[in-house]
């Protein structure tokens, strides 16, 4: 009787982690709609899934809750994490529509389902519950085998098809055709010249340069430094350190040095040839 007064009551530390986590899960899922960056929007969405990895280890759903974080949330969500940040994402490829009226369509597929969501939860009916220790009675790994491939095997199938599909149009909806011809390298080193780039080829890092330290410039073979060499990014903090004054005075000496030999190397054959 009190087993089966447990599985129809929450305590309040389940209440508890319910009404918090889950009002977390709800934010970072908006957030992740409503962000303006997409790496926000990725963090978020990561954040989300963590959340439910915790519902699962906190329902006794051991397999997946340990698949939820190092499948999706560490793997997948941080490696499509580091693709935006190094690719990057602007907000003019973000507005521009490849398909025309994508945008009403995808919210009337968005508003079917969430009728057919709704429609489906509120005529589910739950009349007894097994029980975790039930469920788990021969390891959870095994009771989830039974449950995907008997019960729910054609609920797992299509939702498998459903992702195979979603990740076609997702490659079709972002495939870009060139809708021009490629231009050849003289048609761009004359491009170059009318508008006034720099045109001979840049200079490579560190050729010059004294230094390893990324923020001193390199040095051109008269002395000067090359700003090419440093990264914008220092340029504008006005983080960069000269040297130009040091290395000027290096080669005046080298070459003040450079004279002496010659000037006795000069006097040792004149005397040698009286």
């Amino acid at each position: 009787m009190s087993a089966q007064l447990a599985a129809y009551s929450t305590s309040t530390g389940e209440a508890f982690q319910f009404w918090v986590l889950g009002t977390v899960a709800v934010i970072g899922a908006l957030c992740t709609i409503l962000m303006k960056k997409a790496v926000h929007s990725a963090l978020c969405l990561a954040g989300t899934m963590v959340v439910l990895a915790v519902f699962y280890l906190a329902n006794g759903a051991y397999f997946l809750g340990i698949v939820q974080i190092v499948v999706y949330t560490g793997a997948i969500m941080m490696l499509f994490l580091f693709v935006v940040m190094l690719v990057g994402v602007t907000a003019a490829d973000s507005l521009k529509e490849t398909i025309k009226g994508q945008r009403w369509l995808a919210a009337l597929c968005g508003l079917g389902f969430g009728v057919l969501l709704i429609a489906g939860i509120g005529n589910a009916s739950l009349h007894q519950f097994n029980g975790l220790a039930k469920a788990n009675a021969g390891g959870n790994v095994e009771g989830l085998a039974a449950l995907i491939f008997t019960k729910y095997v054609f609920a797992f199938e299509i939702t498998g098809a459903l992702l195979i599909t979603a990740t076609v149009g997702a490659m079709v909806l972002t495939h870009r055709e060139r809708t021009e011809r490629a231009k050849t390298q003289r048609e761009l080193a004359e491009q170059r010249v009318r508008e006034g780039k720099h045109l001979p080829p840049l200079p490579a890092p560190g050729v010059y340069a004294r230094h390893n330290a990324v923020d001193i410039a390199g040095l051109l073979p008269d002395g000067t430094p090359s700003e090419l060499t440093v990264m914008q990014t220092l340029r504008e903090r006005g983080q960069i350190r000269d040297v130009s004054g040091e290395a000027l005075s290096d080669l005046k000496a080298l070459e003040q040095r450079s004279a002496d030999r010659l000037e006795r190397s000069d006097e040792r054959a004149e005397e040698a040839s009286k």
